[in-house]
């Protein structure tokens, strides 16, 4: 089912969307057997790999990398047809750009392309701007030794636990306090993964616990510092959480996308035990769904042209965009379309494998606190809070 338009892409970006799409439907052939397998995503990161599109999905430099828009069409056209992929992908997407919220203004940073080059996935994660720590007993810690840090600790990981080439973490200076951002190679010594196995959904994103037992650190791995608090924030760093919410909105679309495609064409070849095609309860059910969808879509939109002018801004930029209004707006429609639709595609047709998209959903939106969005939201259209 198609996405974005190709004709709406940027120059160049076509043939990568393209590329994407003979992608999803390469892995919507085997989804169901994968899906049923949750075996960690090795073919899977082979067939992005041989693709182009972890090379492609870098931020843009010179020659290199995608732009916001182009890279968020390929996401969202990979998870239509698996979104454990597209999650996989949207966070490799979203982790290439640490050095850009987190790292020294104005400086370069190699390491994108060296990723572009050797085509590495990246996984991590850094808790948001203000979450709780406890700083007596944080989950990851540096601690000075010759020559740079020393990692220890757990941290859960949503994606690419064996699979992963690059490893984005948050830790806690045992000297000073500070919370820095490293990236270290999966591959080093005393890094192992522990996988979740059986999980409700999103099974082939491979996610798990990673473990790091004295992990050597050098100080050109360390991206920069994570701020303590929102108001110590930079505004770069404080689009880090934002992008990575939308990205995942994309992995959303592509679900509600792939469940609503899959369900209709079952509908369509009366390759079902429900409602024939043209019975005027089925059209209505459809119906309330396309709406979700389209609902869902609009939002999405209007708050990626949001966070690519932030990304990108033009010399007439908005700095007062609130960019992070429209993507919480725009998570928390989609949260809602995804399981009403993902359930709903359950009562008119019946298929093995059909379950996925609910069971994905559910797992996607699982983090989603709907009431605190709802009223975050509200406070700033009320009353204007940041």
């Amino acid at each position: 089912m198609p996405t974005t338009p190709v004709t709406d892409l940027p120059p160049g970006a076509a043939d990568l969307l393209r590329t994407a799409r003979e992608v999803a439907d390469d892995l919507a052939t085997d989804a169901i057997a994968r899906d049923q397998a949750g075996k960690p995503a090795i073919d899977e990161t082979a067939r992005l790999r041989d693709a182009g599109l972890l090379a492609a999905l870098t931020p843009p430099g010179p020659g290199r990398g995608m732009q916001w828009h182009t890279a968020c069409a390929a996401i969202r056209e990979i998870a239509t047809a698996d979104g454990s992929i597209g999650e996989m992908l949207a966070r490799h997407y979203v982790l290439t750009w640490s050095s850009h919220f987190y790292g020294p203004s104005g400086t370069p940073d190699a390491g994108e392309a060296d990723s572009a080059h050797a085509q590495w996935l990246w996984t991590g994660a850094v808790r948001p701007v203000g979450a709780a720590t406890d700083p007596g007993a944080p989950d990851l810690t540096l601690t000075p030794a010759p020559g740079g840090y020393e990692l220890n600790g757990r941290r859960w990981v949503d994606t690419a636990t064996t699979v992963a080439d690059q490893l984005v973490v948050d830790a806690v200076s045992t000297t000073t306090g500070d919370i820095l951002v490293v990236c270290v190679p999966r591959g080093l010594p005393g890094i192992t993964g522990e996988p979740a196995h059986d999980r409700l959904g999103q099974r082939v994103a491979d996610a798990g616990t990673i473990v790091l037992d004295r992990v050597t650190v050098a100080p050109q791995q360390v991206i920069g510092h994570r701020p303590h608090d929102v108001e110590s924030t930079t505004p770069r760093a404080a689009l880090a959480d934002p992008a990575l919410r939308l990205a995942l909105c994309h992995v959303g679309l592509g679900v509600i996308e792939g469940a609503l495609a899959e369900a209709r064409d079952l509908s369509r070849n009366s390759r079902t035990t429900r409602l024939p095609a043209t019975d005027p309860d089925l059209l209505l059910a459809y119906g309330d769904l396309a709406s979700h969808a389209q609902t869902a879509v609009a939002l999405v939109d209007r708050a990626t042209n949001a966070m690519a002018r932030a990304l990108h801004p033009g010399p007439h930029a908005d700095l007062e965009e609130p960019t992070a209004f429209h993507v919480a707006t725009a998570e928390t429609v989609t949260a809602h379309a995804m399981l009403h639709i993902t359930a709903g595609v359950l009562e008119l047709a019946d298929a093995p494998g059909l379950d996925r998209f609910w069971r994905n959903a559910r797992v996607l939106t699982a983090d989603h606190a709907t009431a605190r969005s709802l009223r975050t939201i509200g406070h700033h259209y009320l009353n204007g809070a940041a």
